[in-house]
Parts: C-alpha cells; structure tokens; sequence
C-alpha cells in the first residue's frame, strides 16, 4: 500500500499544473501566470496529502469491515489514482484479474471534494460496494436480463440480429435492476466505514449537494440525492 501512496501523491502534486514554455518571460503581465502556476502546484499538494491521509485512515477499516461482513471476499483493497487530464470527476470500485478489489479515483474527483470527510465518505461508499457484492450482483442480474428478453424474442421467431439486440437490451436493463437499492446500501454501510474511521458521514455525503440530482427516473442507476441524504442521517445517528 505504502508506494501506491506515494505514488498517487507524486501524480497529483505533478497534474493540474498548467504546462510551462522553458523560454523565459520577464514581461510584467506573466506574473499572474507564475502566481496561477504556484497557486496550482499548492492546491494540488493539498489534495495530495489530504488524499494521502484519507487512505492511510479508511483503508484499514474497510478492510476490517470487510472481513467482519464478508469473512469469504478478498479485502485486500487496492487505491488507485487516474492521473488522465481533462476527465469529469469519477470513482468506482472494481475488482483486477485475481479478484482483489479496486478502488479507483480521478484527480477530477480528488479536487472536487471541499474537504476531508467528503472523500472519505466517497471511498467509504465504493469499498462498500465491493464488501456488499455488488459488482457480482449486478453480473448476474444482467445476465439473467439477457436470458429472459433474449429468449422472449428467440420465441417470437426473431432472426438471429434481432435476438442479439435483445440479448443487449436485457443485459442493460437485468443490470439496472436492482441499482438504486445498491447505491443506497452502499450508502448506508459506507456512512458506518467513514465513521468508524473518524470521520463526519454526515458532512461527507454533503458531496450530493454538488452533483446533478438524478431524481427518482424509472430505470436510472442512481436514487434521488435526498434518498441517499436521509439514509446517511438515519445511519450516522444510530452509531
């Protein structure tokens, strides 16, 4: 774990800091940008060791959590950091090729955050995925959405194409499923992991008020903002 810190605090120090000419410009109207280029380079040590910390604090207990309530999993959890510039602000969890977990974050992410107990809500949210079974979950259920409407149509005497399409359409629609009671269960063991790592779940998840609200659509992935607000309250006042 030790060098993918480090790592990921070399990566954001070095991103989100404008690229510079070698060719020097004493002119007085470049000193705003060598105030801009230092202002950047602070913000983004910041967020480098504000992450840092996060890891260093939430990591062990999601492992711990993670073994109390899946004693089965793997918990071995890995942190990783997409230095790609120019993305939107993203985490997601996922698992490598020998099944050990991934939690992933972008630098948009990383400095979208206002402070501390934000991104530890965040991380605890994504491990919470992984220790809830999730992305398995969500697999079969995909799956099963293929069969069905796949086979519906195969029934009908659909050509080949046509049953393919469906097969697709299933699969998206199986995944969908159960996603918004997904979002929310990780919302709620993760406001359990982000507090038991000394942080405010509460203050943390004001990380929905900064992001658009999906509201309550048939079929989308996400549950309304104010659904995953009041089951973090409800959780953090029953610790």
């Amino acid at each position: 774990m030790r060098w993918l810190l480090l790592l990921a605090f070399v990566a954001l120090s070095a991103c989100d800091v404008p690229t510079t000419s070698t060719q020097v410009q004493p002119r007085p109207q470049n000193s705003q940008a060598t105030i801009s280029q230092q202002d950047a380079r602070t913000r983004a040590g910041i967020a480098a060791r504000q992450f840092v910390s996060v890891v260093q604090t939430v990591e062990p207990v999601a492992e711990r959590e993670c073994r109390r309530l899946a004693p089965g999993a793997n918990c071995d959890f890995q942190i990783v950091v997409d230095d790609r510039p120019g993305q939107p602000p993203n985490a997601f969890q996922t698992v490598d090729r020998t099944g050990r977990p991934i939690l992933a974050f972008n630098l948009a992410l990383i400095a979208s955050v206002e402070n501390a107990d934000e991104l530890a809500f965040v991380m605890g949210h994504e491990a919470a995925h992984h220790v809830l079974g999730h992305l398995g979950r969500t697999q079969q259920n995909a799956a099963v959405g293929a069969v069905i409407l796949s086979g519906l149509v195969a029934l009908g005497g659909a050509d080949a194409a046509a049953v393919q399409s469906a097969e697709q359409i299933g699969a998206s629609l199986g995944a969908r499923t159960y996603s918004k009671d997904f979002e929310l269960e990780a919302d709620q063991l993760g406001t359990v992991i982000t507090a038991r790592a000394g942080y405010n779940p509460v203050r943390g998840a004001q990380f929905f008020n900064r992001i658009p609200d999906p509201g309550n659509r048939f079929l989308g992935t996400h549950p309304p903002n104010a659904s995953r607000m009041e089951i973090v309250r409800r959780t953090a006042a029953g610790l």
